[in-house]
């Protein structure tokens, strides 16, 4: 299978990427290695698992999950195209989480033996990997203020509010609908609801002809008024580097 050269990738001409210089690209392109494609419902990292290689998603979604004793699973959150992922490996030893294919994924993949060489001889590269660690924590923080703040209509509306800005940024939405291919239990398991509550919030959500999720499209009609009730303000994405 042909893999897709660096300098011809489709996600580099959106806006929300900052662009790289002619050297980053070169030492980009040496540290992948290829791509790998996988159908929906594959696991591509797993929980205690370590693996040798880092992955940037090209195409498709997945699911960042952990899993309890008890067999109980928290949705950490969700990866689109530009996402990067298994860095957690590359520096703890191994994975704290699972990786799965929510829809069909092609994944560029590098080398983690290249890590060092990245941060020795690519600072700005280096930097990027930091910056990518800084915006996930505090993800993770404005996770954590909605878990323990939010209701569950609030919940509901920050994390469609954000979804479907993370799938506009890349150009994926057309009319004011994005793909949603994930199950309201993924939702739930990402928020801390029972799958009935959620359920019933979207209806609500609905009711108010704010939002429509319907055979995997989101069609948000009030974006202004979904952030209202999520308790956020809206602001244009600060562009992020890509992997």
């Amino acid at each position: 299978m042909s893999s897709t050269a660096c300098r011809q990738c489709p996600l580099r001409k959106r806006a929300i990427f900052t662009p790289m210089s002619r050297e980053e690209l070169q030492f980009t392109q040496q540290f992948k290695t290829g791509e790998l494609v996988v159908d929906a419902g594959t696991t591509i990292l797993l929980e205690g698992s370590n693996s040798p290689q880092l992955y940037t998603v090209l195409k498709g979604m997945g699911t960042r999950y952990t899993t309890l004793e008890n067999g109980r699973r928290q949705v950490i959150n969700f990866l689109f195209p530009g996402d990067f992922a298994g860095l957690q490996a590359g520096l703890m030893g191994e994975m704290k989480h699972s990786i799965e294919a929510t829809t069909a994924m092609t994944l560029c993949v590098f080398r983690r033996t290249a890590l060092f060489e990245l941060y020795e001889h690519q600072p700005h590269r280096a930097y990027d990997l930091t910056w990518i660690s800084a915006v996930e924590e505090h993800f993770l923080g404005e996770t954590i203020a909605s878990l323990g703040q939010r209701d569950a209509a609030q919940r509901i509306a920050w994390a469609l509010v954000r979804i479907y800005e993370r799938l506009k940024a890349v150009g994926m939405e057309a009319n004011g609908a994005v793909p949603l291919p994930f199950k309201q239990q993924d939702l739930a398991d990402a928020l801390g609801l029972s799958l009935v509550h959620t359920n019933k919030m979207l209806k609500t959500l609905r009711d108010k002809k704010l939002v429509h999720w319907h055979n995997g499209q989101l069609k948000i009609s009030n974006l202004p008024a979904l952030a209202t009730v999520a308790m956020i303000d809206l602001a244009a994405p600060e562009p992020r580097p890509l992997i």
